[in-house]
């Protein structure tokens, strides 16, 4: 039983990580119909740039980590305003220019650090124990600060006027600028939350696990199950989805092993989009 709770609590923190990368994603799928490849290179950019302000500039790690997001976040404006701004309506346009982005991110971070992992450690150490269950403290901190971030998230987007316009523009993008609501203002801003949330997590996760030049690509993996998952554009759908592909993935890779606990998670989203193929809480598109 202890082993089977504690499995759990490791996978609300993989749900809050997962979380926090795909509701990035999926906010700039919504508003802008915008395929983000480069969502995985903030991914690692985010914690680069805390390795980097931690071990080079001796910043504290937890504000690195913060710097590292904001960073991102700027690097996330600077995309959407030179790149995809004037290519926004060709969704074609926009997933090649991303994907060359995240390409040019890989190899300017290999160009600066090198190809192999590099020595990056989270500065908390030991587990948490009580009654017979454990979780580490980096994982409990991260959760804490995941869980931190997309509570701020939700409130933005469902609690105030900006959030309210972004809702309007990723419900009807005419109707939004015909009530004064600028894509020109909204965009780079969804842009910049997307890329910060990436590199925020990023920045977070890859002293726990391994930090190197590759590892986007199994987080774009990732984000593309969850916000498949959870319907294109839905950010509560996201949400949901990752805190389901977190606990698929803690109890299979315990009991099951890493490659069948992957062979795991396709079943049951493909199961799932056979039940519903626009994702557990997208809407269903409307035919002529």
């Amino acid at each position: 039983m202890h082993v089977l709770i504690s499995t759990g609590l490791i996978g609300i923190s993989l749900g809050a990580q997962y979380a926090m990368v795909s509701i990035g994603f999926t906010l700039v799928f919504g508003i802008m119909g915008v395929v983000n490849f480069a969502h995985g290179g903030a991914y690692v950019l985010g914690g680069y740039l805390a390795f980097f302000f931690a071990q080079f500039l001796g910043i504290p790690f937890p504000f690195a980590v913060l710097l590292a997001a904001a960073a991102s976040g700027v690097v996330g404006i600077v995309i959407e305003l030179i790149f995809i701004d004037r290519y926004v309506n060709d969704p074609l346009a926009t997933m090649m220019i991303t994907l060359g982005l995240y390409l040019v991110l890989v190899t300017g971070i290999i160009q600066i650090f090198g190809p192999e992992p590099v020595d990056f450690h989270f500065p908390i150490s030991g587990s948490l124990r009580w009654n017979g269950l454990y979780m580490p403290y980096s994982n409990l901190m991260t959760l804490l600060v995941c869980g931190l971030s997309i509570g701020a998230v939700y409130y933005l987007i469902f609690k105030t006027r900006y959030g309210i316009a972004l809702r309007a523009m990723a419900d009807n993008r005419a109707v939004a600028m015909a009530q004064g609501i600028l894509p020109s203002r909204m965009f780079p801003i969804a842009f910049a939350i997307s890329m910060a949330l990436a590199g925020l997590t990023g920045a977070m996760v890859t002293p726990i696990l391994v930090l190197e030049p590759s590892l986007g690509d199994s987080v774009l993996l990732k984000s593309f199950i969850v916000v498949i998952l959870g319907g294109l554009g839905s950010v509560g759908g996201a949400t949901v989805a990752a805190f389901l592909v977190g606990m698929v993935e803690a109890y299979s890779s315990v009991y099951l092993g890493g490659s069948k606990g992957t062979l795991v998670l396709f079943v049951i989203v493909i199961l799932i989009l056979l039940v519903r193929p626009s994702g557990l809480m997208g809407r269903e598109l409307r035919r002529a």
